[in-house]
């Protein structure tokens, strides 16, 4: 009987942790491969080549694939986004722009 008791607890332990744990971040376990995209001309000279780009779309990664971004105001720099590793899994940290 006890036996069981600490069963049920670990279980119901565990469920409540679950829940607690959910989160609006999307893990995956096997990294995305980005598509081969070619680059064209860049379209000015302030445009920032953005070769990797992940967007969250119905719970899963979509590549926006390459392309150019301008800045948004002059004296802006693009920092390229990364892939993070945590035992979750893989989760993509979106570039951007910053002075």
């Amino acid at each position: 009987m006890k036996r069981n008791q600490k069963l049920l607890l670990a279980i119901a332990i565990a469920m409540c942790g679950s829940a607690y744990s959910a989160s609006a971040q999307i893990y995956v376990h096997v990294r995305p491969v980005p598509r081969v995209v070619v680059r064209t001309d860049a379209p000015g000279r302030e445009h920032v080549w953005v070769h990797e780009d992940w967007r969250e779309r119905n719970g899963k990664y979509e590549d926006r694939g390459g392309y150019w971004a301008p800045p948004p105001a002059p004296g802006y720099r693009y920092h390229e986004g990364h892939w993070d590793h945590s035992r979750q899994g893989h989760r993509w940290h979106e570039g951007g722009w910053n002075k």
